[in-house]
C-alpha cells in the first residue's frame, strides 16, 4: 500500500509539473523498470555565517548537537536551529590556515563520549615540529591531537591538548584531513601523498612512510595510540604497522556505513579521474588503490599503458574531470524512507557542486553511479545528524541538509525542486 502511494504521490507530480510547463531534475525524470532505483532529493539549507567550513558531525551523545569546524581554527556548535555563541574550540594560534588544503580540518568524537569527555581532532600546525622543517618556510606538520571539554558541556578545554600523533608534511597540499572512529572503536586518519603533482616523494607505494595512506590506531583517554594487533602489515618487516591501505592521493573524506562497517573512501585524482574506493564489512585491511601507477581506472600517466596492476584494489566509481568537475569530497550514506530503496553513498565534487549517488545493483551484480543533485556549491564535507540526516557544508559558509522530495509536505514539493 505505501509502494502504491509513493507511486501515485509521484505520478501525480509529474503530472501537475508537466502542465505547469516545469521540467524535473533527472534524477526525478520517470525511467524504465530497473532493479536500481533512485530517490529524488531536494536540499534544505540550515544554517549560514560560518567562516569556509570543512567538516560536520555529531558527538553521538544524544545531544543532537552538531559540530561544525571552520578551516581557521574553530570548531562551533549548531542547536536547535541556532549557531552557539562561543566555539565549542578556538585553537586559530596554533593552525595555518593560510594555504589552501591546511587548517583545522576534522573531529572524531569516540563511542563512549558521553560518558569521557574527550575526543580527537586534525590539524595542521603552526609550530616547527621536526628538526629537518625548513628554517626559513612557515610549518604546514600535521597534528591529531586529543582534547576534553569543560565542566561546560558546550565548551571545550583549549589547554588540555594532547599530541598523539604527528606528520611531518613536505608541502602544503595534500594532507588528507579526515579522521573517523570505525564502528569497532579503532580510529582510522587519512593522509595524502606530501603534495605536489604526480607524486614526486613517491610516497604512495612506499610502506615506510604514512604519507600516501590510511591508518588504523586505538587511542583512549590517555597515552598515545597503540596499533591494533590485527592491523593488515603489523607483523612485515620494514613496513609501518598503523598502515591499513596504501596507493591513494589525497583521501580528503572518507566515510563508514554505520550500520554495516563498509569503507568508502574517496580519492581526490590529478588530473584526468576522480574515484571512489571501498572495503566491505569485515574487510582485513592491506588494499593497495593504485596511486600512482594508476589514476581511477587508468595507468598513470594516461599515455602509459603499459602500468603493472595486479594487486591492486581498483575503484567502484570514477568520474572524469571536466572543467567544473575537478575535486571529489567524500559522502556519506543515505538511507531512503521509502520501501525497498536501497541505501546509497552520496557524494559530491567541490568544483562543480555536482551530487552523485552510488549504490550496489545486486541483481547485476555491480556499481551503478549516478548524477542526483545540480547545486553549484563549494562542497567541502558531508555528515550525519544523530538521527543518520546527511548534510554537506561549504566553502561560502553554509549548512545544507539533503531531504528526499516525496518525505516533505506538500505545499513544500514545488519549492523544493528550484533549491540551487
Amino acid at each position: 500500500m505505501l509502494q502504491q502511494l509513493a507511486g501515485w504521490r509521484r505520478a501525480w507530480l509529474v503530472a501537475l509539473l508537466l502542465t505547469l510547463g516545469m521540467t524535473l531534475p533527472a534524477s526525478a525524470a520517470p525511467q524504465r523498470a530497473t532493479s536500481v532505483r533512485w530517490p529524488t532529493l531536494t536540499l534544505t539549507q540550515v544554517a549560514t555565517g560560518f567562516n569556509f567550513p570543512v567538516h560536520l558531525t555529531a558527538a553521538g551523545d544524544g545531544s543532537g548537537r552538531l559540530f561544525i569546524v571552520e578551516k581557521a581554527g574553530r570548531i562551533f556548535i549548531w542547536q536547535n536551529g541556532q549557531r552557539l555563541s562561543e566555539p565549542f574550540l578556538d585553537i586559530r594560534g596554533r593552525v595555518r590556515s593560510s594555504c589552501s588544503e591546511c587548517g583545522l580540518l576534522s573531529v572524531a568524537f569516540p563511542p563512549d563520549y558521553a560518558e569521557s569527555g574527550y575526543f580527537f581532532v586534525y590539524y595542521n600546525a603552526t609550530a616547527k615540529l621536526f628538526p629537518t622543517d625548513p628554517p626559513d618556510a612557515p610549518s604546514q606538520d600535521s597534528v591529531i591531537a586529543r582534547f576534553r571539554v569543560s565542566d561546560d558541556p558546550n565548551r571545550a578545554d583549549p589547554d588540555s591538548e594532547e599530541y598523539i600523533l604527528t606528520q611531518q608534511q613536505p608541502a602544503s597540499n595534500h594532507n588528507g584531513g579526515q579522521i573517523a572512529f570505525a564502528p569497532d572503536g579503532t580510529l582510522f586518519i587519512g593522509f595524502g601523498d606530501g603534495g605536489g603533482g604526480g607524486d614526486p616523494f613517491r610516497t604512495g607505494q612506499n610502506l615506510n612512510t604514512w604519507l600516501g595512506k590510511l591508518l588504523r590506531i586505538q587511542v583512549g583517554a590517555t597515552g598515545t595510540y597503540t596499533v591494533p594487533a590485527d592491523n593488515p602489515f603489523v607483523e612485515t618487516p620494514n613496513v609501518r604497522p598503523e598502515i591499513w591501505a596504501y596507493g591513494l592521493r589525497n583521501p580528503w573524506r572518507f566515510a563508514f556505513d554505520r550500520v554495516t562497517g563498509a569503507l568508502y573512501i574517496a580519492d581526490v585524482g590529478q588530473q584526468t579521474y576522480e574515484e571512489v574506493n571501498y572495503e566491505p564489512p569485515g574487510h582485513p585491511g592491506g588494499s593497495n588503490y593504485g596511486w600512482v601507477r594508476m589514476e581511477g581506472p587508468r595507468c598513470y600517466p594516461a599515455l602509459d599503458l603499459s602500468c603493472d596492476m595486479s594487486g591492486l584494489t581498483m575503484p567502484v566509481a570514477w568520474y572524469e574531470q571536466d572543467g567544473r568537475d575537478r575535486s571529489i569530497t567524500g559522502g556519506e550514506m543515505f538511507r531512503s524512507r521509502a520501501p525497498g530503496q536501497a541505501p546509497i553513498y552520496l557524494y559530491g565534487d567541490y568544483g562543480s557542486g555536482r551530487v552523485r549517488g552510488l549504490q550496489f545493483d545486486a541483481d547485476a551484480q555491480q556499481w551503478v553511479n549516478t548524477l542526483l543533485l545540480e547545486t553549484n556549491l563549494p562542497i567541502t564535507s558531508f555528515g550525519l545528524d544523530e538521527e543518520e540526516n546527511v548534510y554537506f557544508v561549504t566553502g561560502t559558509g553554509q549548512v545544507w541538509r539533503v531531504d528526499e522530495l516525496l518525505d516533505l509536505p506538500l505545499q513544500q514539493w514545488l519549492p523544493a525542486l528550484r533549491a540551487d
